[in-house]
């Protein structure tokens, strides 16, 4: 099983004209219009390390939504960056990218590939309590899943979440974009959304050369900010939320209970 050890998460200084990123480089915007919002990952993507954004606002009036994918191309070795991921960005070359819709996102085999049936073909996803497995790459689970702002109803949009009822353009959804290596040098570009594998949505990715994540918000997806995945052990912190979370039915009655102010806080946003 593939190992990843994880960084802090940022956005790349170099992105499109339109885009705003926040102090902490971890949250982008688009000011105006609705193109050139083309982002891309601070540092290059390890092997099966996951870039997981969350949608924060959006923008009525607009056709499409959020764009997501990979590419080879170094940022600061573009002279311009392209207006749109799609088809700007892929048409330079070396760069992969997938756009994300209300409905329809999982990709369909193509049962003739190397002889083999469908169901012989497709990578093997699976959900653990802790992780969620694609073919050789592991995630941790616990951030994959986008939720609700807590308030009288999150309990229900939570579960919404959980199954992908919501569409995956809804505010506080979480998307990320990961590679698995196949061998011989080469990757299959998975897209995740609130914790399910869409399957290989590129195939064939060489990997040569450094990945890094594209992120292009688009139109009617006006903002989104970076998840931070823990990978290896979890911190203390970590842990304590999640034994608290594990015996209440819901985070939203950890109002009942008797815990500091800044630890409930912690339980409910986290």
């Amino acid at each position: 099983m593939a190992s990843v050890a994880g960084h802090f998460m940022q956005f790349h200084p170099v992105h499109g004209k339109n885009v705003r990123l926040d102090a902490s480089g971890t949250q982008a915007t688009r000011v105006e219009s609705f193109a050139n919002g083309v982002c891309f990952s601070k540092n290059p993507l390890a092997p099966g390390e996951i870039f997981l954004i969350e949608i924060q606002d959006k923008e009525q009036g607009w056709c499409g939504h959020l764009r997501i994918g990979l590419t080879a191309k170094d940022p600061r070795s573009l002279e311009v960056v392209p207006e749109y991921s799609l088809p700007d960005l892929v048409d330079l070359g070396n760069s992969w990218v997938f756009a994300i819709t209300r409905n329809h996102n999982k990709v369909l085999e193509d049962p003739s590939e190397e002889g083999r049936s469908t169901e012989e073909n497709r990578p093997r996803m699976f959900f653990t309590d802790s992780h969620l497995y694609i073919e050789s790459v592991s995630i941790p689970r616990d951030k994959l899943v986008g939720r609700s702002r807590p308030g009288r109803f999150s309990h229900i949009l939570d579960d919404l979440y959980k199954t992908n009822v919501l569409p995956p353009t809804a505010r506080r959804s979480r998307i990320g974009v990961t590679y698995v290596p196949r061998g011989a040098g080469l990757a299959d570009m998975h897209i995740v959304i609130n914790g399910e594998d869409m399957g290989p949505s590129a195939k064939g990715i060489p990997t040569q050369q450094p990945l890094y994540a594209v992120v292009d918000v688009f139109a009617a997806t006006k903002s989104v900010s970076i998840v931070q995945v823990e990978y290896g052990f979890s911190s203390l912190q970590t842990l304590c939320r999640k034994v608290i979370q594990k015996h209440i039915v819901h985070r939203m009655a950890l109002d009942w209970l008797d815990l500091p102010p800044l630890l409930k806080h912690y339980c409910k946003y986290e």
